[in-house]
């Protein structure tokens, strides 16, 4: 007589049951935190519009939540955002997708296991480090030599760091990516006369551009949501402006900035928090 999976669940030992149900746990907390994080958001966010008009903090162009006349105009702190995140992206995706392919194709052994840790290191660097790096010598240092016209605070300072920051995190997971793609199809392309980077270009890049797309996805998000490295470098100038030379506020910083101080929780600056941060979410 065959036994049903119900009659082989039950001769499992009792430590077997256990370990499934410690796993179900930590399963349903993950996913509990998350719905309990996006209700929160939801909550306070709308007792916040609740005072304010959600098409003026969409499309206004002001922001100013601690001097009055208050205005809550949500672009020029995503305007920062996206900036400081475009130009982090512009200086990490090249450095780490050739430091990549440098890894996957071209490096030995010996030299892929010596640098891959020390690029993974980097990422464990504090990034208020990264923040003072930028203020006392990147920006005075290197930028304004070059520049004419940048401040003390800038959004281009802000980028550059923020890119250093995210190229470990490109490198690691498009070297995973790289490596992933069967070794046959590289084969296959040096039999038809293809060079090494032809194969690199045309096959592997092609192959393994899922895993490639989501380091750059996960790079991007992580560089729109970083916080104390702005902080320092960018300023908190919530300013409407593509000028990369110009101070900028991005919506991290402003959570940041506010939660800092002695805000009240049932003022508008309060409620303003969760507004920024649904909006970041």
């Amino acid at each position: 007589m065959t036994a049903t999976p119900k009659d082989l669940a039950a001769r499992r030992p009792p430590s077997e049951r256990l370990i499934e149900l410690g796993l179900s746990a930590a399963a349903v907390v993950g996913i509990a935190t998350t719905i309990g994080i996006v209700v929160v958001l939801v909550y306070q966010t709308l007792i916040f519009f609740n005072q304010v008009d959600i098409v003026e903090f969409l499309t206004g162009t002001v922001w100013s939540a601690s001097i009055k006349p208050y205005a809550w105009g949500i672009l020029p702190l995503l305007a920062g955002t996206l900036l400081i995140a475009f130009i982090a992206i512009l200086v990490g995706a090249p450095l780490g997708l050739l430091s990549a392919v440098f890894l996957a194709e071209y490096a030995s052994d010996r030299v892929r296991n010596t640098i891959k840790p020390i690029l993974e290191a980097i990422a464990g660097i504090p990034t208020i480090v990264l923040g003072f790096f930028a203020i006392n010598w990147l920006t005075p240092v290197v930028l304004k030599p070059l520049i004419p016209g940048i401040g003390g605070f800038s959004a281009l300072a802000a980028g550059i760091v923020v890119g250093i920051l995210i190229t470990p995190l490109i490198t690691s997971l498009s070297d995973d990516a790289i490596r992933a793609v069967p070794r046959s199809l590289r084969e296959g392309a040096y039999a038809m006369g293809a060079t090494k980077w032809e194969v690199i270009r045309s096959v592997v890049f092609r192959a393994g551009i899922s895993g490639i797309a989501a380091s750059l996805i996960l790079a991007v998000s992580r560089a729109a949501g970083e916080t104390m490295a702005v902080y320092l470098a960018a300023g908190t100038n919530p300013q409407l402006t593509l000028d990369p030379r110009e101070s900028v506020e991005t919506m991290t910083v402003f959570i940041a900035a506010v939660s800092l101080g002695d805000t009240p929780a049932t003022s508008i600056q309060y409620q303003s928090l969760f507004a920024v941060g649904a909006m970041l979410f």
